[in-house]
């Protein structure tokens, strides 16, 4: 009795103590702080004989497995750090051993720091490598400099052993770790040739600063098949012209009529010809749902081969459009091989668009042969895929009425300069090609007598 009574006279004080360590020590194990949400790395990549300069720049907080001594209201104590080498250590701990850099395809070894310094968020100096270097290797800032460690910028340049500067580079980033979104801005600046950009987000993977044509051409052939398959509206497109027609002969003409209209506006695009306003690609998505519901319509009204290969060169146009905004951030790792990459991308879309083929077309036979009949079928997919489509077509032309487009704006954009003139070519020539089919199936009179 006596003991119990005494275990509760004691027990908030033994609870005050028992939460005070359990609070210090929680405390202890906390990180040093949180992850940033975005982090912009800039960065610059240069051979020079048997050297190769990596010059880096990263925001302080981004590191955030460090502790910086601190001071007053959170000021860099840079006494300190430099005294303890914090700032190397950091540099070397989240870039020197986490960047890869590779010499054909050889791994380089761990690179020295050869210049080392924080720099205010307002220096302006990384704009030109030369302005950078310069920058990293003059002088420190003063050690009373007061600045939050959370505003400072960390300026690192790093040197690595080559063989030689006319080897080829690629670079495996690997600083998503950074923050919840990472962008690094890297520039590439070979010995002979023009400066390469790159704008690189999350993880990348391996980024060949000047790839050779092979490599540039398998990259883009693996994004066209991968962003055929992906791409739900153009395999909702596809299956609508696969449904009514399962002859390899008339699919043969469609496809090749869908397959040259958006190579010429994907090509077209990838060379600055297409509209640069902002409506652009809402209006664009918009139109590849609209034609998705049409194409169903006609199924279900029932499609001629004459008529649907016309149709489907028109949408082809649009599509190749689609197609273009996917390419905006990835041609960046074309290289000097634009016109290689685009024709590449294109085959992979091809590719992907004959495996989609290879497998419906077999599908939807079995289909109509076992379980429902042809036309019955083909009406009720082909609601389905109406039904789908149309709702895509409402949401984006929600999308597309936030922006004020009148036709004065929208002829200025679409029907002036190369891509308008293109556009009315292809639409000239295939209004003359389908009157020429029909003039040669008009039975001819001489002929019947």
């Amino acid at each position: 009795m006596t003991f119990h009574r005494h275990f509760r006279l004691a027990s908030p004080s033994l609870l005050i103590l028992l939460v005070t360590s359990l609070i210090l020590t929680f405390q202890g194990t906390l990180p040093a702080h949180d992850i940033p949400g975005d982090v912009t790395v800039q960065a610059f990549v240069k051979p020079e004989g048997q050297r190769l300069r990596f010059l880096v720049r990263v925001p302080l907080e981004a590191l955030s497995d460090m502790v910086f001594p601190t001071y007053g209201p959170g000021y860099l104590n840079f006494e300190r750090a430099r005294e303890r080498d914090e700032f190397t250590d950091a540099a070397m701990i989240w870039m020197g051993q986490e960047v890869q850099i590779l010499e054909d395809d050889t791994q380089l070894s761990e690179p020295s720091i050869t210049a080392i310094k924080v720099s205010l968020p307002s220096n302006r100096s990384f704009e030109t490598y030369e302005t950078a270097l310069a920058h990293v290797q003059g002088p420190l800032l003063p050690a009373t400099t007061q600045i939050v460690w959370q505003q400072a910028m960390l300026d690192v340049l790093f040197d690595y052993q080559i063989e030689s500067d006319q080897s080829e580079f690629s670079i495996r980033p690997s600083l998503e770790r950074m923050g919840l979104r990472v962008v690094t801005v890297l520039r590439f600046l070979p010995p002979n040739g023009p400066e390469r950009a790159f704008d690189l987000r999350g993880d990348p993977g391996l980024v060949r600063l000047d790839p050779r044509w092979h490599q540039a051409a398998f990259r883009f052939v693996a994004m066209g098949f991968e962003h055929i398959l992906d791409g739900t509206d153009h395999l909702l497109f596809l299956a609508c012209l696969v449904i009514p027609f399962r002859r390899f002969r008339a699919l043969a003409v469609i496809v090749t009529a869908f397959t040259v209209a958006h190579s010429v506006t994907l090509i077209a695009s990838a060379y600055n010809l297409a509209p640069e306003a902002l409506w652009f690609p809402p209006l664009v998505e918009t139109l590849i749902a609209i034609s998705i519901v049409y194409m169903a319509l006609e199924n279900i009204v029932g499609a001629n081969v004459q008529r649907r290969w016309t149709i489907t060169f028109v949408f082809g146009l649009i599509h190749g459009f689609g197609f273009s905004f996917a390419l905006r951030e990835t041609l960046q790792f074309a290289g000097s091989h634009l016109l290689t990459s685009l024709l590449s991308f294109n085959i992979g879309v091809e590719l992907g668009q004959l495996l989609v083929l290879v497998l419906l077309v077999p599908t939807l036979g079995v289909l109509f042969r076992f379980v429902v009949t042809e036309r019955t079928g083909t009406i009720l997919l082909s609601a389905l895929v109406a039904h789908t489509s149309w709702h895509w077509m409402t949401e984006r032309w929600e999308v597309l009425n936030q922006f004020s487009i009148t036709w004065a704006t929208f002829s200025r954009a679409m029907l002036t300069g190369a891509m308008g003139w293109l556009i009315i070519s292809l639409l000239l020539g295939s209004a003359l090609w389908v009157g020429l089919k029909a003039v040669q199936a008009t039975p001819n009179p001489r002929q019947s007598t």
